[in-house]
């Protein structure tokens, strides 16, 4: 073990006790056995003894004085007696620490907390909606199946409020407190109560609906308004609707998480919408004004002439509105130059003379952009 209390605690020499006993707790924190990696079990307990010694010696003034005088706490140190080099009367004197409320404050109680009140679980539901409700919004009605708080009881789990008593054991405080002396100092622990497990009432007889427990399971209808916007994954958070609390706890919070499902004609990117729409190779030549569906109904949109296939027009303000409420994104239609598969006689001969008319322009074209590249 370390011989410099100090250097053990990582305080200099003039530390007060409050500088002191928060070293300790950062130190215990970290080195606790509970803690510890299993191939250094053995370590943390070496080193957990070590700083709980510098502690109970530090921690007590007339223990500190003697060790900043002597370098010892040893009681046997000038005169003082007693078994193993330690005097057990001599720790009666001066103030010591209370492990257990230091473990209880720094390690969340674990077996020492009072078990009191306890908030209630929090709940996930999985809800589909379709793109135009993710985009305009709507209210859902959903079932939920959770635990609620027995109302025959009013959560007590005791048949009546004459039927609950005060613990006799612990007289209500639901802990029981232990001192021990130890070669280390003074140590004492608060653990809860056997008999009433830490709440600090006996229930005499239970209540018949919920057999004691407090809650009861039940299916709940819930009305969620799922707001516009909102995309594949968002998650939303309704307060108080999970599982009911135990012991007069609070309840838990409701989750919904939104899948959207995929559209028949529509893809979405953020919050612009994309379209792709087929047009002939007449109203790609000559343009045309063509009906395009969009999520608020048809509008007519213009092609102009000489449109060339995978052409992307861009419609303002008609994608989905923003989940934080600035503004809306856009619709995007590619249109796509539609080849017939069939074709009548006459069809052909008016493509054939179509072809005729053209052929030496696009020819003389292609021709210019080989000498361009050669």
């Amino acid at each position: 073990m370390s011989n410099d209390y100090y250097d053990t605690l990582g305080v200099n020499k003039e530390a007060t006790k409050e500088e002191i006993k928060k070293a300790y707790k950062k130190k215990a924190m970290k080195f606790h056995p509970d803690r510890a990696p299993e191939e250094k079990k053995k370590d943390y307990e070496e080193k957990f003894k070590e700083i709980n010694e510098a502690a109970s010696v530090l921690g007590d003034e007339q223990k500190r004085q003697q060790y900043d005088q002597f370098g010892t706490a040893d009681p046997s140190f000038g005169g003082g007696s007693g078994f193993g080099g330690f005097d057990y009367s001599d720790f009666s004197g001066g103030e010591s620490f209370d492990f257990g409320d230091i473990f209880d404050s720094f390690f969340g109680g674990g077996r020492r907390r009072r078990d009191g009140p306890r908030r209630g679980s929090d709940l996930l539901y999985e809800l589909e909606i379709t793109l135009e409700e993710a985009a305009f919004g709507v209210d859902k009605p959903i079932s939920i199946p959770r635990h609620e708080t027995c109302d025959k009881c009013d959560g007590t789990g005791a048949k009546s409020s004459s039927h609950i008593k005060t613990c006799d054991t612990c007289h209500g405080s639901g802990m029981h407190r232990k001192t021990q002396r130890t070669p280390f100092g003074i140590f004492q622990t608060n653990s809860p109560c056997n008999k009433c497990h830490g709440t600090g009432k006996i229930i005499t007889e239970l209540c018949g609906e919920c057999e004691g427990k407090g809650r009861i399971k039940k299916t709940r209808k819930i009305d969620v308004s799922i707001p516009k916007g909102v995309d594949n994954g968002t998650r939303l958070r309704i307060s108080g609707e999970g599982e009911a609390g135990e012991k007069g706890g609070p309840s838990g919070d409701l989750y919904v998480q939104i899948r959207v499902k995929e559209h028949k004609i529509f893809k979405r990117e953020d919050n612009d919408i994309y379209l792709e729409v087929p047009i002939s190779f007449v109203q790609a030549c000559l343009g045309d004004e063509v009906d395009i569906p969009t999520l608020r109904g048809k509008i007519q949109m213009k092609i102009p002439a000489s449109t060339q296939s995978n052409t992307m027009f861009r419609i303002k303000g008609k994608g989905i509105s923003s989940l934080r409420g600035f503004g809306k994104g856009d619709e995007f239609v590619k249109v796509v130059v539609e080849t017939p598969k069939k074709l009548t006689k006459k069809q052909k001969d008016l493509l054939k003379e179509f072809d005729k008319l053209n052929k030496e322009k696009p020819l003389k074209s292609f021709l210019d952009k080989i000498k361009d590249v050669f």
